[in-house]
């Protein structure tokens, strides 16, 4: 290193050496930027590759998965259809049916019927859901005796 400074100082001279080492100095900066950036794609090429594989022994396994299911699938309903088999006709055809719901009328309710808030939620969070007169309320909310 020493004997090619040396001669760069005799060539160049003492003058340009500064600017001309600057130079050198940015190109090899940019050479090695240059060979950073194809490691790393050479890098991620071989990590995209690896992920391939992945991929693709996984998509291997879920089809090893979903034709294991089809198989026992097709195995439940051999053996369904064996264990019906015997059965009569009527037993199979018997099927229940829940009612269908019974209309009730609102009533006197009609206006908690008609509000936006469900009626739960106005039991949970102890919103007011009928008008108290002042005696009832007196009443329900009075002392009792300590007897």
């Amino acid at each position: 290193m020493a004997l090619i400074g040396a001669v760069a100082l005799i060539v160049i001279g003492p003058e340009k050496l500064p600017k001309v080492a600057r130079t050198l100095g940015t190109l090899l900066g940019k050479a090695q930027r240059y060979v950073a950036d194809v490691k790393a794609e050479v890098n991620r090429s071989m990590d995209l590759d690896e992920l391939k594989k992945m991929k693709e022994s996984m998509e291997d396994a879920a089809r090893g998965v979903e034709q294991s299911v089809q198989t026992s699938a097709q195995d439940f309903e051999k053996q369904w259809s064996e264990t019906t088999s015997g059965l009569s006709d009527d037993t199979a055809a018997v099927s229940w049916e829940p009612p269908p719901p019974i209309y009730k009328h609102p009533g006197k309710k009609w206006r908690l019927k008609q509000t936006a808030m469900p009626q739960w939620y106005k039991n949970q969070n102890g919103t007011r859901t009928r008008a108290l007169s002042g005696a009832a309320r007196v009443a329900r909310f009075r002392p009792k005796p300590l007897n």
